[in-house]
């Protein structure tokens, strides 16, 4: 029946309900999994689960690796939870904002036999969601079953697996005249992905030709610096640089993408600026909070470029990872266009983890 949701419409709809402090249901080979995002649980739902079994917390090897826990499971860590321990004590272990505070909260427990699939998919589902990356989870015997009788959103592994990975197709909404600072021949273009999650946006200045390459700057959405006029970082100056220029050779195309803080949401950019002023460098605070360098998804430019009709672009970037992104997916890029702009006082150091542990060419 075409009215039941789709794959990608009830993955997203775990997002926004694990966003809201709701669990939802995870099912695979191993068996079945209720699991909550730690950041957004209450002790009333924590008592709930608790009288459903016994509660593991799964965080990431980068949160496991600042804890001094063991990740038996490569990529993430299953901890068991003790039974005097809570909301308190998980969300100590979720948010690393009082870890210099506190910084013994072990001894840790991490369990190593069973399949971590599930743990992982749930971890997959929260950074996806923007959250803190630290479910909490508990075995139940017939995942579908009790999914009906709780009203709570069911996802099976085995058909979601590849599609949390996957970026979902971006359909046009509405293009319109936008006359700008840069240039009054300007254009705003709305994306929006088929699960209905965050739309992205195609500014097109001039009337760039579909068969040369177009001069083309991909720039993730920054609260802080594009709108605050922000010193800690360079987005604000990269993208009224990127504008002008395009402005003054005629044509071009800015990709703005909602992927604020290198993906991982302002909320948990926030958090991390908190880290960086104890002392943390950019990297550092985002491994603490257990997220990786960069978690943005550059495909979904790659997407949309080639769904406006350009096959090759001049690429207005100072990070390598993004002409690689573009030309695994098919995208020719025939140069790279530096912007080097925006340098303070405030983001020296800043600028200078970028180009050491992230590889810009600064």
């Amino acid at each position: 029946m075409t009215l039941t949701p789709t794959l990608p419409e009830r993955l997203n709809r775990a997002r926004a309900d694990l966003r809201m402090g709701l669990p939802v249901v995870l099912a695979g080979a191993g068996g079945a999994l209720v699991v909550a995002a730690v950041e957004s649980l209450s002790a009333e739902r924590l008592a709930d689960l608790r009288a459903l079994g016994v509660p593991v917390l799964a965080i990431t090897a980068r949160r496991a690796e600042t804890l001094k826990a063991r990740a038996y499971d490569g990529d993430l860590a299953r901890l068991v939870v003790p039974a005097a321990a809570g909301l308190d004590w998980l969300r100590a272990v979720a948010d690393p904002k009082d870890d210099l505070a506190a910084p013994m909260k072990g001894p840790f427990a991490s369990l190593r036999d069973g399949d971590a699939g599930l743990h992982r998919a749930a971890l997959a589902l929260a950074k996806s969601a923007q959250l803190l990356p630290a479910v909490l989870s508990v075995a139940v015997p017939d995942g579908l079953a009790f999914a009906g009788r709780q009203g709570l959103t069911f996802v099976a592994l085995a058909e979601a697996g590849p599609e949390l990975f996957r970026t979902g197709p971006l359909h046009p909404v509405v293009a319109a005249r936008v006359p700008m600072v840069a240039s009054e021949a300007g254009r705003v273009h709305v994306f929006r992905p088929e699960d209905g999650g965050v739309e992205h946006y195609a500014i097109e200045i001039g009337s760039p030709d579909r068969s040369t390459p177009v001069l083309a700057r991909l720039h993730s959405a920054c609260f802080t610096g594009d709108v605050l006029g922000s010193l800690k970082c360079d987005c604000g100056p990269q993208l009224r640089a990127a504008l002008a220029q395009m402005g003054a050779e005629g044509a071009g195309v800015l990709l703005y993408l909602n992927q604020e803080g290198r993906g991982i949401g302002l909320a948990n950019k926030m958090r991390a600026y908190a880290l960086q002023d104890q002392g943390f460098d950019t990297v550092e605070a985002n491994h603490r909070l257990g997220f990786e360098d960069d978690e943005r998804d550059f495909r979904i430019g790659a997407a949309i470029l080639r769904r406006m009709g350009f096959g090759a672009v001049r690429l207005m970037t100072n990070n390598p990872a993004k002409v690689a992104m573009m030309q695994a997916q098919g995208l020719d890029v025939v140069e790279r266009v530096p912007l080097r702009v925006g340098e303070t006082e405030q983001n020296r150091a800043y600028l200078a983890t970028k180009a050491a542990k992230s590889g810009h060419l600064l």
